[in-house]
């Protein structure tokens, strides 16, 4: 039988590090800094954390970021943060280079922001904005574009310039 890594509750875990794109290393490679499974941290704090990350090129960790908010948050903003999750893992393809899950994926996401009522939009995320953003993504992945790290560096939060 294989051993496989475990957390405190028994849980399958793959402790082994990863790279800036989110996949395993050899084991005792140096890694990327993991996201903690149970990171608790507030709606801002969250937002600030996974834009920082997305900005610094790290959409993976962004996506860990916001998958923690999505699984410990309350259960009437899950579709949010689960969007947001999703559009992260979406960027995460691109910088693969897996078009086809970047596509599955910011579908995924769009219609999960589309569906979050725009009346209850919580803490400033730019629904709209980055429903629009996938769109244009999906557009320049449909051609053919090659898309720089520049470009899947989308703003979550609404500004007020």
């Amino acid at each position: 039988m294989i051993s496989r890594d475990r957390d405190a509750a028994g849980r399958a875990r793959n402790d082994r590090p990863r790279d800036r794109l989110g996949r395993p290393l050899p084991p005792g490679s140096a890694g990327v800094a993991r996201i903690p499974d149970d990171l608790e941290l507030t709606p801002q704090q969250t937002l600030a954390f996974a834009q920082q990350l997305l900005d610094d090129g790290l959409a993976f960790n962004a996506h860990e970021v916001l998958e923690a908010a999505w699984k410990n948050g309350p259960v009437a903003e899950r579709m949010l943060w689960q969007g947001l999750a999703q559009y992260a893992v979406g960027l995460t393809h691109i910088q693969r280079g897996n078009t086809k899950g970047a596509t599955t994926l910011l579908l995924r996401a769009r219609e999960r922001l589309g569906a979050y009522p725009a009346n209850a939009q919580q803490h400033e995320v730019d629904r709209d904005g980055l429903i629009a953003y996938a769109g244009q993504l999906l557009d320049a992945i449909e051609r053919g574009t090659a898309l720089t790290d520049e470009r899947l560096r989308p703003r979550l939060r609404r500004t007020t310039d």
